[in-house]
């Protein structure tokens, strides 16, 4: 692991912070109070290097239990933890909630340290270490590395230095390609050059001159400058503790618990969807009863909504809605400490399910069934995400905090086994596939019965029945993938279902014959449509319909708006153009006229058309053949 941060945990003066400085140099008490009480107050932060090189950065954190909540803004971010363990005092109160405050969050990785053995007579240390082992027996430190020490002597120290790298060496990288994720467990400011926060670089990377954003308040803003341990430098990565200096950042808008983030990426939640568990010694909690939640290096007041019942006593597990007093950055996976309201307590722990959930209504259980589901598979907490809102990629990797290649992988899976459909770059359920192709089917079904003489419905027409979650380009992969399953037919901008042919009934069987009349007894003077609209007392829209069937028989020709011909008489046109052309280069409108005995108001629209279809080309007042045909059917 190229990059370790270590964490302290333990009891109040059981010697953290000399150790630290015993390892590193480093005094990390710097606060006056710290100074004259001779306890840590806040948080230390040093780093040293390890015998082969690697550098590790060090969080001191206090022990004492007033300032519990400024261990929790520490704790959060470290790959290992020294716990330490005073030989002469052995377990103490704060020994057992750190121990519990650790497990709850799910650290893997810890060294025993027992210190001041200066101090200890023969054969104490081993009564000590029996009476440490059997505490921490059926936790994360069982059968950890236990160390001795002295800061007094350094008796111990070389073995403790040799015994991290041998643990460090067994802990998994952070995510350095995944997003940006700073949180700020420190901020301050500083003459000449503004606001500087710090904190252990979760994920990501991050530049100088880079664009950040920071949650709360949601501002974006430039990074000036960078430090890891006290050295400048142009890229920080995760694993790190870092120093930002903010550009024109006032230091009034940011807090602990604020986090410096890839913009656009992270959002402000204001209550997620977890599941909660209460320690054994901890006291029950009640429906909406208040909490302290620490989170990252956030310590907000959350509201407890237990969704399967009253009460949730000490030693029990549940999935619950978490409400908080004021918005927090949240990811799923994120492991949370929660403390009683007043006394502060330590009382509990969980896992973030989802960070950006409905509001949920009591005693559903399918609701309690879909968040258990969702709680233990990813790929479900995907598709509830999709079946809120159709994702991209990018969306999807927002709101999952999935990095890129554990995404691609799932959603590949998913595909495979059929649980999600592709269109384009836009992700939606199996179910919404199946309930659009449904609804679409019903949809044609019934616009083909109401107006069985039109070809289809246009293209936006059924998607504005159908959806309006879909980008026009993944609508179209929609319909393109329905037609190659041979659903639907695609011609133009009209959609039909397969196999539909239009088919007059009843009275319009006669209304057709009656319009194909007209056309065919007009020659080149051909009715217009409000005619027709009178004569068969027809509505526009009906007339349209009989029109359009028509046409696509082949039986008229539309040559503009409202503008058509039978086809013979297109035909015949056709033909007298070709003899035209065969004797002399040009035509003016008035001999076409008059070759149709027609009048400007239908040889017009008819040469334009001539024009479009590249069969002449107009020069002045004239026109002079371009691609004629070969025969008058084309």
């Amino acid at each position: 692991m190229e990059h370790l941060i270590i964490g302290t945990a333990g009891h109040v003066d059981h010697g953290k912070t000399r150790l630290v400085k015993a390892l590193t140099g480093v005094d990390t008490d710097l606060l006056k109070e710290e100074k004259e009480r001779g306890i840590s107050i806040d948080l230390g932060i040093a780093h040293f290097r390890l015998p082969e090189g690697r550098l590790a950065g060090v969080i001191d954190v206090p022990g004492h239990e007033r300032f519990l909540h400024n261990m929790l803004a520490g704790i959060g971010g470290i790959d290992l933890v020294l716990f330490v363990i005073d030989v002469m005092e052995g377990i103490m109160p704060q020994t057992r909630e750190h121990l519990q405050i650790l497990e709850l969050l799910n650290l893997k990785k810890g060294i025993i340290v027992l210190t001041k053995i200066d101090l200890a007579e023969d054969g104490w240390l081993e009564i000590v270490e029996e009476e440490v082992r059997d505490a921490f027996r059926d936790t994360f430190l069982e059968g950890a590395p236990l160390c001795a020490v002295s800061t007094e002597t350094g008796e111990g120290l070389d073995e403790l230095l040799k015994t991290i790298e041998l643990v460090a060496a067994q802990i998994k990288p952070k995510q350095v390609d995944g997003p940006l994720r700073l949180p700020v467990d420190r901020f301050f400011s500083i003459p000449g050059f503004g606001t500087v926060v710090t904190g252990t670089l979760l994920s990501g990377r991050i530049e100088i001159e880079q664009t950040v954003e920071v949650l709360p308040p949601g501002s974006k803003v430039r990074v000036r400058k960078l430090q890891v341990y006290g050295n400048d430098v142009a890229v920080a990565v995760a694993g790190q503790r870092v120093a930002v200096n903010l550009a024109s950042f006032e230091k009034g808008k940011i807090e602990r618990g604020s986090v410096v983030a890839t913009p656009d990426f992270f959002k402000l939640t204001s209550q997620v969807d977890a599941r909660l568990s209460l320690l054994d010694a901890g006291r029950e909690l009640n429906f909406w009863d208040p909490v302290h939640l620490h989170l990252g290096t956030a310590r907000v007041v959350a509201r407890v909504a237990l969704l399967d019942r009253e009460s949730l006593e000490p030693g029990e597990s549940a999935i619950v809605q978490l409400r908080f007093q004021s918005p927090i950055v949240a990811q799923r996976g994120d492991r949370f400490i929660i403390r009683s309201y007043s006394p502060m307590t330590t009382i509990g722990g969980g896992l973030v399910i989802d960070p950006d959930p409905p509001k949920h209504k009591r005693f559903r259980k399918e609701i309690y069934q879909l968040l258990e589901t969702i709680e233990k598979d990813d790929s479900w907490f995907l598709i509830e995400k999709i079946s809120r809102k159709n994702c991209t990629v990018n969306e999807m990797a927002r709101a999952t905090g999935f990095s890129r290649e554990y995404l691609a992988s799932l959603l590949k899976q998913m595909e495979k086994e059929g649980k999600i459909v592709a269109l384009d770059e836009v992700y939606i359920t199996k179910r919404q596939f199946t309930d659009w192709l449904e609804k679409l089917t019903g949809i044609l079904q019934r616009y083909h019965a109401e107006y069985p003489l039109h070809q289809g419905i246009s293209r936006a027409h059924l998607k504005s029945s159908l959806t309006d979650s879909l980008t026009l380009k993944a609508y179209d992969f929609f319909l393109i993938r329905l037609q190659a399953m041979g659903l639907i037919k695609i011609e133009g901008d009209i959609i039909s279902l397969t196999g539909f042919l239009p088919q007059p009934k009843g009275e319009q069987i006669e209304h057709l014959k009656l319009i194909k009349k007209r056309y065919e007894e007009a020659f080149f003077q051909p009715p217009i449509p409000r005619e027709l609209e009178e004569l068969l007392s027809l509505k526009k829209e009906e007339l349209e319909h009989y029109l359009a069937y028509l046409t696509k028989q082949g039986i008229l020709k539309r040559v503009a708006e409202n503008i058509y011909f039978y086809h013979k008489h297109y035909h015949k046109a056709l033909m007298l153009l070709k003899k035209h052309f065969a004797k002399k280069s040009q035509l003016t409108l008035a001999e076409f006229r008059d070759q149709l005995q027609s009048s400007r108001k239908y040889v017009q629209p008819l040469l334009e058309f001539f024009d479009q279809m590249k069969h002449t080309r107009r020069v002045g007042d004239w026109r002079e053949a371009w691609k004629l045909p070969e025969n008058e059917e084309d």
